[in-house]
Formats: structure tokens, C-alpha cells, sequence
């Protein structure tokens, strides 16, 4: 009896545990579980990078809004000085940087400069890189300075559409209203690099080699040195050459500091042995980046006189260049020495600059521009007074988009 009794104890338990398995697998083999569900959509692989996606451009009747660097070495200051006034206008943003070759003074100089001038601290869209880097000509240390006034622009210098690099022997051949008129009717996603994938003798004397840039862990500026040891072509990413001058989309920037597919920053560490590094990286990561490569302009919208061949230093730009200059439409021309007498001729003629001063333009009657900022300046900012600079670059950005083969020219 007491047998029996043991039994049933256990048996009835066990029973019930037999009767709630049953139901459970039941129910289990006649529902899709999560695990189900994952595995029928991991035959399409979902990573995160595929959940990101570009920023949208400004609406294209919007005022376009421009974002520059303008960096020189020892002695530039007063050039940078000049190029800056040149370019000014309130609606764009500005930085300018003297590397760390310059005397600390001249640094210091170029940040009173700013700070003194009442028209930008009023505006506010002038910065200083006042802890300078060491660029080295030619190094990797020029796109590392790059990317760095482009990181200050995207976190402080608000709304702006394109993103254009020059140095301090860079000028202007049209006047900023010229440039935001024509650039009115451009789509805000086009980036004008001038690139190739036919590097031809560049593969032996720039992509094999491998350099190092003292820039890159000294303060104190080197020549760049080269390593014994050749290394292969890389089959990761196809590479690109081009002009180091370039006009880049705020999405595409973006794109270069964030790197949310990596891709920006593997090109960026080869690079960083890599002869003339700013006439390759930018065009190598746009043409291979899927969702870049098709917004390419095949033009640095500059002039530029070269040594034939291998046009690889540029000439310097006198009085008798002024009307190639002129008749290319391109909005820059480099190189120039210091206060050299074709400059004064482009202020008086192309510019309508007076000495020191700003270039006319809708914001500005050529008068004394600190003594009207609050009546005149910041209320007629939006409105633009376009000049025949105008007319000689829409020739220009006309012929490029209107090519009965542009759509097929992009990082061919």
C-alpha cells in the first residue's frame, strides 16, 4: 500500500510535465519562431552600414553656400591676407591655417587679423587653425590639414554646399557673386575633381615607392624620404589620379570624416605613404566609393600654366598669362608669387577690388564695408549682382555638364 502510494506521488508530476512538452512542441513546429525568421532573412546580409545613407543636399533654389581652406607656410601670411578678401563673402565660410613652419609671430599676426577686422566678427563665418599643423609639400601631413578644416566647417560652420581647398599663391578670377550665381542652378551632389585611372609613369615613381612624412610624428619640417623596399599595387581599390585642387560636396565630405564603410579610412593609412598624396587620395576614394563615383566633374575649375612635360610644377602666373586666364572661365588660377603685378591687374579689372579691400557685390557698394555692416552688409547678404565672371563661367560649367558624354566620363 505504501508502495502504491509512493508511486502515484511521482507518477502524476510526471505526467503533467509529459502533457506540457507535448503542447509546447506542438505549438512550436506549427509557429515561426524568431530563429526562423532570422535565418530566412539572413540570405540577404543586413549590416549596418546599409542602414545609414547620404545626407540630402540643400534644394537646389537655395543660395549656395561655399566652405574654403586657405593654408599657406612661412611667409604667406600677407597672401593669405589677400586671397581671404578676395574671397570674402558673408554667406560662405572660411578657414585659413598657416602651418607650423611659419614664425609663431606671423601665426599670431594672422589670428589678430581676423580678430581686428569688425566686418568678421560680426558676420562670424572667418576661423583661425590656431593649433597649426606641420604640412609637408607633398605628404599625406596636405590631406590630413585638409580633412581637418573640413571636420572645423561640418561642426561649426553651419549650412554650406560645396567644400573648395586653396593655398595662400591661389586667387580668384571672378567675383564670389559670379561663383554663388553660377552655382545656383548646379546640382548640390556634383563634385568637381579633376581625376584619372590612367596614372601611367605615376605607378613606378609615386605608387610603388613608399615614402615617409617626417610631418606626421615631428615638429620639425623635412624633406619627405623614401624606403628601399617597392610594394605591389593594391587590388583592395583601383587607384586615381589628379589635381590637388578640388571643389567637393558637403555629402561627400561628410562621407570622407565619417567612413561608416571604412572605405575612406584603408585609402587614407595607404596614403600615408604615398607620394603627392593630394593628387591621388580624394580621387581615389570617390571612385570607389558606389555611391560617389557617379557625381564626379572632370574639371579643378582653375587655371593652371604647367611644365610640358610632365606637368608637374606649375608655372609661375605673370602679365602675360592675364588673358589665357581670362579666356579659360576658370574662378581660380595658381600659382603666384607675393604681390605679383598680374593680381593688382585682376583686382582692378576682374574683381573691381580696391587696394585692402573687399570685392564689390550685392552685399557690398565698395565703400569702407565696416562702416555700413548693420544698414547694408548683413541685409542684402541673400541678393547676388552677378558681372560678365559670371557669363565666362556658366560657358564653362555648361560645356562640362552639357557633354553628350558626361554620364559615361565619371572615374573612367
Amino acid at each position: 500500500m505504501e508502495l502504491t502510494i509512493k508511486k502515484t506521488k511521482w507518477m502524476v508530476p510526471l505526467a503533467f510535465a509529459l502533457l506540457i512538452s507535448f503542447f509546447l512542441i506542438i505549438f512550436t513546429l506549427s509557429t515561426k519562431t524568431p530563429f526562423q525568421k532570422s535565418s530566412i532573412k539572413a540570405k540577404v546580409p543586413i549590416f549596418v552600414e546599409s542602414k545609414l545613407h547620404i545626407p540630402s543636399t540643400r534644394p537646389i533654389s537655395t543660395i549656395p553656400k561655399l566652405a574654403y581652406l586657405i593654408s599657406g607656410s612661412s611667409g604667406d601670411g600677407e597672401s593669405i591676407k589677400r586671397t581671404l578678401k578676395a574671397l570674402y563673402h558673408p554667406l560662405n565660410q572660411y578657414v585659413v591655417h598657416l602651418d607650423l613652419e611659419a614664425p609663431a609671430d606671423e601665426r599670431l599676426e594672422l589670428v589678430n587679423f581676423v580678430k581686428r577686422e569688425p566686418l568678421f566678427v560680426e558676420v562670424g563665418n572667418v576661423r583661425v587653425v590656431v593649433r597649426s599643423n606641420l604640412v609637408t609639400y607633398r605628404g599625406p601631413t596636405m590631406v590630413s590639414n585638409t580633412l581637418h578644416a573640413a571636420a572645423i566647417l561640418l561642426k561649426e560652420g553651419g549650412e554650406w554646399d560645396w567644400f573648395i581647398n586653396l593655398s595662400a599663391s591661389d586667387y580668384p578670377l571672378v567675383t564670389q557673386d559670379d561663383l554663388l550665381h553660377t552655382f545656383s542652378t548646379v546640382p548640390r551632389e556634383l563634385n568637381f575633381i579633376e581625376h584619372t585611372s590612367d596614372i601611367g609613369w605615376k605607378e613606378y615613381h609615386r605608387a610603388r615607392p613608399v615614402i615617409i612624412d617626417s610631418g606626421l610624428y615631428s615638429l620639425n619640417k623635412s624633406d619627405l624620404f623614401w624606403i628601399p623596399q617597392k610594394r605591389s599595387m593594391p587590388t583592395a581599390f583601383k587607384l586615381f589620379t589628379g589635381s590637388a585642387w578640388t571643389m567637393l560636396s558637403r555629402p561627400f565630405m561628410e562621407y570622407l570624416l565619417w567612413g561608416w564603410d571604412n572605405l575612406p579610412r584603408i585609402v587614407l593609412m595607404y596614403y600615408a605613404n604615398f607620394l603627392s598624396t593630394p593628387e591621388g587620395y580624394f580621387h581615389t576614394v570617390i571612385c570607389n566609393a558606389e555611391e560617389f563615383r557617379n557625381t564626379t566633374v572632370n574639371h579643378d575649375l582653375h587655371f593652371i600654366s604647367w611644365d610640358n612635360p610632365p606637368k608637374q610644377h606649375p608655372h609661375v602666373l605673370t602679365l602675360k598669362d592675364y588673358k589665357s586666364m581670362v579666356d579659360s572661365n576658370a574662378s581660380f588660377a595658381r600659382k603666384f608669387r607675393r604681390n605679383e603685378l598680374v593680381l593688382d591687374k585682376i583686382d582692378s579689372e576682374l574683381l573691381g577690388r580696391k587696394i585692402d579691400g573687399f570685392v564689390p557685390g550685392s552685399w557690398f557698394d565698395g565703400g569702407d564695408a565696416n562702416s555700413t555692416i548693420s544698414e547694408y552688409i548683413l541685409r542684402n547678404i541673400t541678393s547676388l549682382r552677378p558681372g560678365p565672371g559670371a557669363q565666362r563661367m556658366k560657358s564653362l560649367i555648361s560645356s562640362l555638364l552639357s557633354d553628350k558624354d558626361f554620364s559615361s566620363k565619371h572615374c573612367i
